[in-house]
């Protein structure tokens, strides 16, 4: 069964810090392309950071360049968000993505509440 879990959300203050935490199984994560993705009230889906199937190119949006790092470990078949410096326009709820050719899968998302 394939499937995508978020985890590490919660309520951080400003200026703080926090690692998302997505888990594959079903498949392995390095053959598709991953993906964060955000998701705040009252707006759009907005993409986060990506990085390609095996690793070779990572891209970031301009809001999150500097503060969030995208990163995945083969042994435990996880993608990871750490996010620094978190602001409170970055309170939104985070889904992980994956996508291969013309197979894709949401994870359910995770809270990400930063305010004082």
């Amino acid at each position: 069964q394939v499937q995508l879990v978020e985890s590490g959300g919660g309520l951080v203050q400003p200026g703080g810090s926090l690692r998302l935490s997505c888990a594959a199984s079903g498949f392995f994560f390095r053959i598709y392309a991953m993906s964060w993705y955000r998701q705040a009230p009252g707006k759009e889906r907005e993409l986060v950071a990506r990085i390609s199937a095996g690793g070779g190119s990572i891209d970031y949006a301009d809001s999150v360049k500097g503060r969030f790092t995208i990163s995945g470990d083969d042994a435990k078949n996880t993608v990871y968000l750490q996010m620094n410096s978190l602001k409170p326009e970055d309170t939104a709820v985070y889904y992980c993505y994956a996508r291969r050719f013309a197979s894709s899968y949401w994870g359910q998302g995770t809270q990400v509440t930063v305010s004082s």
